[in-house]
């Protein structure tokens, strides 16, 4: 098992590794060096897949970046199946402090057209075949998942995509359903009528985990179809969304680079709330922690137990 590394600056920026979930065509970045596919163990099994490790070098200085296919190389692992508790918890002990999510999602929207990338900053949870926390009997602890995207990565993400030819928005609600299969008309329209902007598969309960394991988390919605609700439009096809993320493996490849030369050189970054998410998050005294429970915990909040 990876262990996981020492607090400091590793290679003199002041946060430790960017790490990017999502597809295939994303770890085939440009002048990505040093690069190793790691295999990492996790008190909560192993993740989708190892994860491929490598410096890349800006104008800031380099950038520690950690890539993990969401699904496995060759897209192995469908959305229910995947296991999100490792997944999160091998980037931590990799040394991760930021986390990037890219996701393909439907638009719910007819402002926002496949090809549009939202930074999401809200999410709806309608997923119920999932594993959502680290915690459990015996060690409980309630986050706050009032913001659920740390706003300190999505200034980043913004400013990187306002230099792109990219259409985007800033703000969304990413509706999470369990899948594989897309949604019905009904549910779509439900999901219009909710006000929600876009809807995925993925992003929960990643994004949760992300929280309890004190990462900055942020997600970049790349729309690949209108879902079903749209009367122009024909009903969800696999060809017509992989044609999509296609045209999309680009502008996503050139905004990873440009937001890890931002994010990995910010200041900021250390003092950022969200590594402080568990401050006052575990509510089991001391004395009736299961200690089985407080070792296998140790790698995610060792800082406050």
């Amino acid at each position: 098992m990876a262990d996981h590394p020492p607090a400091g600056t590793p290679n003199g920026t002041p946060n430790g590794c960017l790490a990017i979930i999502g597809g295939s065509g994303l770890y085939e970045l440009p002048g990505l060096t040093d690069t190793a596919w790691v295999e990492v163990d996790t008190p909560w099994g192993a993740p989708s897949d190892a994860i491929l490790t490598g410096t890349l070098a800006t104008a800031a200085g380099p950038a520690r970046l950690a890539f993990l296919p969401r699904h496995g190389r060759g897209h192995r692992l469908p959305p229910s199946e995947l296991n999100y508790r490792a997944n999160i918890a091998a980037l931590k002990q990799l040394g991760a402090t930021d986390v990037l999510s890219l996701s393909a999602v439907g638009g719910l929207r007819a402002d926002l057209p496949p090809g549009t990338f939202v930074l999401v900053d809200q999410f709806i949870d309608r997923t119920f075949a999932r594993e959502k926390s680290f915690f459990g009997t015996g060690l409980v602890a309630h986050v706050s998942m009032a913001q659920p995207v740390c706003h300190r990565l999505g200034d980043h993400l913004q400013a990187a995509l306002d230099g792109l030819d990219i259409p985007h928005r800033r703000g969304g609600t990413y509706l999470a359903m369990e899948g594989p299969q897309f949604s019905t008309l009904a549910e779509s329209r439900l999901y219009r009528s909710w006000n929600c902007d876009v809807v995925g598969m993925t992003n929960l309960p990643e994004a949760k985990l992300a929280r309890e394991a004190e990462l900055c988390y942020a997600t970049v919605a790349m729309v690949t179809d209108f879902d079903c609700w749209h009367p122009a439009h024909e009903d969800v096809t696999v060809e017509a969304i992989v044609g999509v993320l296609m045209r999309n493996a680009d502008a996503a490849r050139t905004l990873v680079a440009r937001g890890a030369a931002s994010i990995a050189h910010d200041a900021a970054g250390p003092a950022c709330a969200c590594r402080r998410a568990l401050d006052h998050a575990v509510i089991t005294a001391p004395a009736s922690r299961d200690p089985l429970m407080v070792r296998k915990l140790q790698g995610i909040a060792g800082r406050v137990l």
